[in-house]
């Protein structure tokens, strides 16, 4: 835990430094490269394949299935509900938002392989369902799915310009985030967030700032678990 505990700092003070030349499009080179280097830790060493330390496996490799679907008492969400969700977020804002194109989870059949129903981020359900949802899904396959989801978002933003990062999300692309019910009405503030945001903005919240947070969380429920 100790080695976390370092690895942890550095990733914050990593995306205060991400933040900062994130929004001074004078140094999109940088500001790319060290998004890619965040965006690698804060995923499975199999997304990227750097040779960079990984808080996702840091934290999940040796975590046996009952703890991934356990919701502790006093807490929220389960560790599995939350890998779920960051790679939610991510697929939906890095594909439909960023560039346009169809959602990782809609291709390559995921929504079976994944062996549950919902298609939206999670964020409205209450605690019956998050404890149903964290007894049904496939946690090898979530695990998979983010691994899927991190490197087309590594596709994405390898393809950026620097005029790219200023753009606003087009509000037709928020439009299809309602059509395709991957933000539902009870959680639609999470989508008008989004849709006030530039580009770079979605790089920082939720592609690296938003797995950081949650992963945060997943380490507390692990120690919470001991």
């Amino acid at each position: 835990m100790d080695n976390i505990e370092t690895q942890r700092k550095f990733l914050l003070k990593q995306q205060t430094q991400l933040r900062q030349i994130m929004m001074k499009f004078d140094r999109h080179e940088e500001a790319i490269k060290l998004f890619m280097e965040q965006h690698a830790m804060l995923h499975s060493a199999r997304v990227a394949e750097t040779g960079l330390w990984s808080y996702e496996d840091a934290l999940l490799d040796d975590m046996p299935e009952e703890q991934f679907r356990r919701v502790p008492p006093k807490s929220e969400h389960s560790v599995v509900w939350l890998v779920w969700h960051m790679a939610r977020c991510e697929d939906i804002t890095m594909n439909l938002l960023v560039v346009g194109t169809p959602q990782v989870q809609s291709q390559d059949d995921w929504s079976a392989r994944l062996g549950i129903t919902a298609r939206d981020t999670g964020n409205a359900m209450n605690a019956n369902q998050i404890a149903a949802f964290s007894a049904a899904i496939d946690v090898d396959a979530v695990r998979a799915y983010r691994v899927a989801v991190g490197r087309r978002t590594r596709e994405v933003v390898s393809q950026l310009r620097p005029e790219d990062l200023k753009q606003k999300v087009d509000p037709a692309r928020i439009e299809q985030v309602r059509v395709e019910g991957a933000v539902v009405e009870a959680a639609w503030g999470i989508a008008e967030y989004w849709g006030n945001r530039n580009i770079a903005g979605l790089l920082l919240m939720p592609a690296t700032r938003h797995n950081l947070v949650h992963l945060n969380e997943i380490l507390k429920l692990k120690q919470r678990g001991k």
